[in-house]
C-alpha cells in the first residue's frame, strides 16, 4: 500500500501476534504487505524456519526493531533507569542481544535496525561518555553487519538529539522519527521536531498522542492516530518539506482493539494525503 508517496507498514510488536502466521493474518487483514519486525524482546520468531512465512506471504520487512526484557514502562522516571544501554549491570547482555538481532538483520537484508538506547544524559553530566561510547560501540557492530543504527525520538528534545548525533561521529546512526513519543515523553512539538531533525530520519512511525498535566514527569495518554495532538496532514507535510519518502509504519501500543485502530490509521492517513 502506497499513500502519498509513502509505504504503508505495521509495526509488528503492536498485532500482539501469537506467531508469524497469526502476524501474517492480521497484516492482510489491514490491507498491508509491510512490516517493521521485532528482532530481539518483541519478536513472534520462534525459529528462522517462521521467516519463510513472511516470504511466502509476500510480506516486506521495512526495519528491525531492538527491545529488551526488563525495561519497565510503568513510569517515566522507571524507564530512564531501566531502559535501553544505559543501565551498567544490563550492558553486558544487551549487547550480547543487539549482537544476536544484528546477525539476523543481515541475514534478513534489512537496512537498519531501529531502538530506544535510553535516556542520554545531558552533555557534559552524569555518564554522558559513558553512554555516548557505547552507542558508538553498538554503531560500530551494525555497521560491520552492514546495518544502521536508528535511535527512536522522544526521550530527548530534538535539539538535544540532533547535538548528540554530531558528538556520536559515526556515519550510521539515523532517527526512526515517532511523533507520539514526543507527546507522551513531554520532549516537545514533533512537526517542528521533524523540520530539526529532517536529514537524519530514516524510518518513521504512525503513532498519536494527548500530553500529560505533568509534560516529562507523567505520561501522555497513546491514542488511535488521528485523535491525538498529531495533525496527520501537517505530519506528512512535514515529512514531505524534508525529503522524507521512505516508509511509514503504523505503530499501537495501547488500547485492545489494535488491528481495528491500525486500520482507522491507515484511513487518517489516506484523508490526510488527499
Amino acid at each position: 500500500m502506497n499513500i502519498g508517496g509513502h509505504t504503508i507498514g505495521v509495526c509488528s510488536w503492536s498485532l500482539h501476534p501469537k506467531g508469524m502466521s497469526d502476524l501474517v493474518n492480521q497484516v492482510k487483514d489491514a490491507g498491508l504487505s509491510h512490516v517493521q519486525l521485532g528482532l530481539a524482546g518483541l519478536s513472534p520468531i520462534s525459529d528462522r524456519g517462521e521467516l519463510d512465512k513472511l516470504k511466502r506471504a509476500g510480506i516486506s520487512i521495512t526495519g528491525g526493531m531492538l527491545g529488551f526484557q526488563g525495561e519497565d514502562y510503568s513510569t517515566i522516571a522507571k524507564i530512564r533507569e531501566t531502559g535501553g544501554f544505559v543501565p551498567d549491570a544490563d550492558w553486558a547482555s544487551r549487547r550480547s542481544i543487539t549482537e544476536q538481532a544484528a546477525k539476523l538483520g543481515k541475514e534478513l537484508g534489512v537496512p537498519h535496525i531501529s531502538a530506544h538506547v535510553g535516556f542520554v544524559p545531558p552533555r557534559g553530566q552524569g555518564n554522558y561518555n559513558v553512554v555516548r561510547d557505547r552507542i558508538r560501540e553498538v554503531a560500530d557492530l551494525f555497521k560491520s553487519h552492514n546495518l544502521s543504527l536508528l535511535m527512536e525520538t522522544g526521550q530527548e528534545k530534538a535539539e538535544e538529539l540532533l547535538e548528540f548525533l554530531h558528538d556520536l561521529q559515526r556515519d550510521n546512526v539515523f532517527i526512526n522519527f515517532d511523533p507520539a513519543n514526543m507527546i507522551l515523553y513531554g520532549a516537545g512539538e514533533p512537526i517542528a521536531a521533524i523540520r530539526t531533525l529532517g536529514k537524519f530520519i530514516r524510518h518513521v512511525h504512525v503513532k498519536d498522542a494527548k500530553g500529560s498535566s505533568k509534560p516529562g514527569v507523567e505520561w501522555g495518554e497513546e491514542v488511535p492516530f488521528g485523535t491525538g495532538q498529531v495533525n496527520p496532514k501537517a505530519f506528512l507535510n512535514a515529512l514531505h518539506g524534508v525529503g522524507y519518502t521512505g516508509p511509514l509504519c503504523i505503530e499501537r501500543e495501547a488500547g485492545n482493539q489494535r488491528l481495528v485502530d491500525v486500520k482507522f490509521a491507515v484511513e487518517s492517513l489516506r484523508k490526510a494525503a488527499q
